[in-house]
């Protein structure tokens, strides 16, 4: 079994839900922070989703903010997704542990 610290950053060019994050089905992830930055001094409403669960809401203006309150444990197949009410606003990185289970016996 192999660790691996891992980010991923993103762009919400649209107001459609966009996947930042996709644990491949070889692994699980623990998400430690999902960063979200405002680029301009607008008002803008995030909302994060565990696959097709909405688990947040939050408005962001000219500020970089943690989307989550804690770790989020993801299991293989899981996704996170963001979308936003305003497109062309928002920008961030999602920092997680991949532990590649692929090796494992059983």
């Amino acid at each position: 079994m192999a660790n691996f610290y891992e980010r991923s950053t993103y762009d919400l060019t649209t107001t459609n839900l966009t996947t930042v994050l996709t644990v491949n089905v070889s692994s699980v992830a623990i998400v430690k922070t999902i960063q979200c930055n405002e680029k301009d001094n607008s008002a803008v409403e995030v909302d994060t989703f565990l696959n097709s669960t909405r688990i947040g809401h939050t408005a962001v203006q000219n500020t970089t903010i943690n989307l989550l309150a804690g770790v989020l444990n993801l299991q293989a197949g899981d996704a996170i997704k963001l979308q936003a009410n305003t497109a062309n606003k928002i920008t961030g990185v999602v920092s997680h542990l991949r532990i590649d289970r692929s090796q494992e016996n059983g």
